[in-house]
């Protein structure tokens, strides 16, 4: 299979695995916190139904969002709905982003996403299997990082040491996992460089926010502070 294709099951496969854990609770369960500050796990399982909207858009030419208010207005709408509600928009917003990634189109053409942030069409899929796999763990529902696809983490990883590289604000950076493979960022910071080892889906709970780093070990001075994504 092609990356596209290879993306487009892992996100159909991903999804399935989030429909089963979201059907496993009952509305009580979805109205407790999830590990995301300030949300409950309907907030985090909203989100995803929205995202999936919002990603349609940007495949078929139109602005991701009306604007963050908007955004975050239709998240709280639909947070407190029962959990037969949230696995039906889930279900129907899953499948019609489906639809519109395998429509005939250009996909190497340019897409705006969030914020003016700019990427290849080709690259619309991978980045709805992450919100699925790294929400899913956010849902504090048993799936954590280390159940995670191997391929996904790696991919995950290179994809936000990117994001950091060149960073004003972080020195340059190794992130390095047990098997040899590994991740560099920072970079526009003053300051000596520093190596990070652990577990490569430790280092994916460090560069995506999700985990402090303490399970990390750090060569060369402290663990730098990422920004927030």
């Amino acid at each position: 299979m092609t990356d596209r294709a290879r993306d487009l099951e892992a996100v159909r496969e991903a999804t399935d695995r989030l429909l089963s854990a979201t059907g496993k609770m009952d509305d009580g369960a979805v109205a407790e916190p999830s590990r995301l500050p300030g949300w409950s796990r309907g907030h985090v399982l909203a989100h995803l139904s929205r995202n999936a909207d919002a990603l349609v858009n940007v495949l078929q030419g139109r602005p991701m969002y009306a604007n963050s208010e908007t955004r975050d207005a239709d998240i709280e709408r639909d947070a407190f709905r029962p959990v037969a509600e949230h696995l039906a928009d889930l279900r129907a917003s899953g499948t019609a982003f489906l639809a519109a990634a395998e429509a005939p189109a250009d996909r190497s053409r340019i897409v705006t996403m969030r914020n003016g942030v700019t990427e290849s069409a080709s690259r619309i899929p991978f980045r709805r299997w992450g919100e699925v796999e790294l929400h899913h763990v956010d849902l504090a529902v048993g799936y954590e990082l280390e159940d995670l696809p191997e391929e996904f983490v790696t991919r995950e990883n290179d994809f936000l040491a990117e994001r950091f590289a060149g960073h004003p604000d972080v020195v340059p950076t190794t992130a390095v996992a047990p098997d040899g493979r590994l991740w560099t960022t920072g970079g526009g910071a003053d300051g000596a460089p520093v190596t990070v080892r652990g577990t490569a889906s430790g280092i994916l709970g460090w560069l995506s926010g999700r985990r402090d780093g303490s399970a990390l070990t750090v060569e060369g001075g402290s663990l730098p502070a990422l920004p927030s994504l």
